[in-house]
């Protein structure tokens, strides 16, 4: 792309997608400005931990010129995964080969740092929450903040996530709830104060079903671990109990009835927790998801296609924002980059969600994972 009039590019959402392709972008001598919601960087915690994919999220990073710097923060040893019964036997256990690097963790807070330090001063401003996409179709679009100001851009990248504001200048589906909820416990300082969860977990992440409810839980940097509470029930099923999230030693009994016929040791897992649950229900965009194409808008990540935790959201995420940075800079119009880059990413992500629509149920399943039978203890 000609840099000399170079088009006004807005990113929506300073998460691993927005970043990533502001990263690109910024390499390729093509500007572009990231707009979020937040308040600055460290306004709230980034999360728990990803595994960044050898064949997408990696291939996102080689782009970005930040690969190395990953691998120098990543956690191979988080490949290992254990699935336990009930009880807390050990069905299977797998464990990383020496070397082996194809999707090595990292914390979600450790990866937004990366992107952010990468990126020119100013690039992101924050406190700016989208309230709309205004404008004709062929642009310019403008965008109007909830703090009073406004914007004018050529392309308006979607990257703001399952309820994503720029997703409506598109199309009209919402995300659906799935049906099964997830509620995040955290342990800290485990090895010393939590010691036999840690030593149930491992290096990794350790996983338990009885095909109703089931617990995952990974090991964070810093000696921390989460463990997420895995249900079939209704989205509002805390209220519906008369219960807030902040009512940790209410939701707690309830936890406790509902897991009653696991062992104790297992159940230290929902009630050993540091501080209150967070409540997250999956929720997932109608399969397929397409839209009209418009020159002056697209997404990336859940903001186009929401699917189930499985492990490819961010993955997903930043492939999307490495293709569409490289089709902008490869391509002599905007139009022409969107239309090169949706005629890729949309089918590749209607063809994962359809493999992932309705999986959030098989997280209760007590099936072992298909490498296990090589695997087991």
């Amino acid at each position: 792309m000609n840099t000399t009039h170079a088009p006004r590019i807005a990113v929506i959402g300073a998460g691993p997608g927005g970043l990533t392709c502001a990263r690109i972008l910024q390499r390729h001598g093509i500007t572009a400005t990231v707009h979020d919601r937040d308040a600055g960087p460290g306004t709230r915690n980034q999360g728990g931990t990803l595994d960044l994919h050898a064949d997408n999220g990696q291939i996102a990073l080689r782009e970005a010129g930040l690969l190395d710097a990953f691998f120098r923060l990543a956690r191979p040893e988080g490949q290992e995964m254990r699935q336990l019964d009930t009880a807390g036997t050990m069905l299977f256990h797998h464990l990383p080969e020496e070397g082996e690097q194809f999707k090595p963790e990292i914390d979600r807070g450790q990866l937004r740092d990366l992107l952010l330090d990468s990126l020119r001063p100013g690039t992101v401003r924050w406190g700016h929450t989208l309230e709309e996409v205004s404008g004709p179709a062929g642009g310019p679009r403008t965008l109007h903040f909830t703090n009073g100001t406004t914007a004018e851009a050529d392309l308006v990248i979607g990257a703001d996530g399952a309820w994503s504001t720029v997703r409506r200048a598109v199309s009209r589906a919402t995300p659906e709830y799935s049906g099964v909820s997830f509620l995040e416990a955290r342990f800290d300082d485990v090895d010393d104060r939590h010691p036999r969860i840690a030593e149930l977990v491992g290096q990794g992440s350790a996983a338990a079903a009885d095909g109703e409810r089931a617990l995952f839980a990974q090991r964070n940097s810093g000696n921390h671990i989460r463990v997420y509470v895995i249900q079939r029930v209704p989205a509002d099923w805390i209220t519906a109990a008369g219960l807030t999230p902040e009512d940790t030693d209410g939701i707690r009994h309830v936890l406790l009835e509902r897991y009653a016929h696991w062992s104790p040791r297992m159940r230290e897992l929902i009630t050993g927790n540091d501080g209150p649950y967070v409540d997250r229900p999956i929720f997932a965009l109608p399969v397929p998801h397409t839209w009209d194409h418009h020159p002056t808008v697209t997404l990336l990540g859940d903001a186009a296609h929401l699917m189930p935790p499985l492990g490819v959201g961010v993955n997903l995420a930043m492939l999307d924002a490495c293709e569409l940075a490289l089709a902008i800079a490869h391509t002599d119009t905007v139009d022409e980059a969107v239309r090169a880059y949706e005629k890729t990413m949309v089918p590749r992500s209607t063809e994962t969600a359809r493999l992932l629509d309705g999986a959030a149920a098989g997280l209760l399943s007590t099936e072992l994972p298909d490498f296990a039978g090589a695997d087991r203890d």
